[in-house]
């Protein structure tokens, strides 16, 4: 029994030895820890929170449309005696296109001009006659009807000789044609694409709820992949009077500048709708924001007395913010801070609420508002 209690004793106090061993050691520990600074300072970078005018816009994507574009086609059948273009030329209104063979039409319109001249001679001739009662109204009247269907032969032959030739409707570009001298043309067969692309239409839509800051005449930029760096500037021309039973959407058609011939029919764009009067938020980049289930907060960055080389010694404080709009790398702040505090934008993953810090802003993230694709 002796023996046992012995063990039991020795048990005991190896345990209570190494318990109180624990707390003595992490006793020491945390005093060298404290001794040493406590908390690690934590590298961030940080910018202030200042206020900023933005312009409210409504952003949607839309297709391009030549202002005025067409399929070139010839409105009667024909041989074609000669192409009088090349593929990808700028024209003028008017220019020759194609040339139809119409040595037939010709011939015949020549025959309908003789035929209308002898009846026009026969009709002054029975009129003088008839002035002078040698012949009747009745034949003078037959006369002047025959006069008036030559006339309207040598019309309809005119026309059908102006047909085989085929000119541009309107000032603009071509497309690619593979119309060839000697090829016999259907008619309304296509022999070119003209598109006009001074400047150009782009259609696109918007909710039904965006209807009241919509008007024509309102201010719009657009954007393509193929110019990543270039805007395009235009005014909306029309809003259509039908909203879509099914999407409930509304299309609009702004008109965009297109010297340089840059944008082209069928790209699609962005627009961006200048809508309203432009508003003061406080702004903040994005990157300043961290998004967590319960909400989003930001890390602000306070003084906290003097370190021991005399500056200001910085940790931060968690706080939840409201958002606001957004526009490229910028978020506008609602509530939740005041302007003029700094806010941390890079780091945040480090910290946690009263981490002291230091701020190096050597390379801090994007703040643009209006941010381009670079090149790699």
């Amino acid at each position: 029994m002796t023996k046992k209690m012995v063990i039991m004793l020795i048990i005991v106090g190896v345990i209570f030895g190494g318990i109180f061993g624990y707390m003595g050691f992490r006793s020491y520990m945390m005093k060298k820890y404290m001794s040493a600074g406590g908390t690690p300072t934590v590298t961030v970078s940080a910018t202030t929170a200042v206020m900023e005018e933005w312009q409210p816009q409504i952003s949607a994507v839309g297709t391009l449309r030549a202002l005025r574009g067409v399929d070139v086609a010839n409105e009667i059948a024909g041989l074609v005696q000669s192409v009088n273009f090349k593929s990808g030329d700028n024209v003028k209104a008017g220019r020759l296109l194609v040339q139809l063979n119409a040595d037939a039409d010709i011939a015949q319109l020549q025959t309908l001009t003789a035929a209308r001249d002898l009846s026009k001679t026969v009709y002054e001739r029975n009129k003088k006659q008839f002035l002078a009662q040698a012949v009747s109204r009745a034949s003078l009247e037959a006369d002047a009807a025959d006069l008036k269907v030559k006339q309207a032969q040598v019309a309809q032959q005119e026309a059908q000789v102006i047909k085989k030739t085929i000119r541009a409707p309107f000032a603009g570009r071509l497309g690619i044609s593979s119309v060839n001298p000697g090829q016999y043309l259907n008619a309304g067969e296509k022999i070119v694409t003209l598109q006009a692309l001074d400047s150009i239409y782009i259609d696109f839509y918007l909710p039904q709820q965006e209807l009241s800051r919509i008007a024509v005449g309102q201010a719009v930029v657009a954007g393509t992949d193929t110019y990543p760096n270039k805007k395009f500037n235009g005014r909306i021309s029309a809003v259509s009077p039908k909203v879509d039973l099914q999407t409930r959407n509304v299309q609009i058609e702004a008109v965009l500048a297109n010297s340089r011939h840059e944008l082209l029919p069928g790209m699609y764009a962005t627009i961006k709708v200048q809508s309203g009067k432009p508003e003061r938020y406080l702004t903040i980049p994005r990157a300043a924001v961290t998004f967590n289930p319960y909400g989003e907060t930001v890390y602000i960055v306070e003084e906290k007395g003097q370190s021991q080389a005399g500056k200001p010694s910085l940790a931060v404080r968690q706080a939840f913010v409201t958002l606001g709009p957004a526009r490229g790398d910028q978020v506008a702040i609602l509530k939740g801070i005041k302007e003029h505090e700094r806010v941390v934008t890079s780091g945040q993953l480090k910290l946690k609420h009263g981490s002291p810090v230091v701020i190096n802003n050597a390379a801090p993230p994007s703040n643009d508002p209006h941010p381009a694709p670079r090149d790699p």
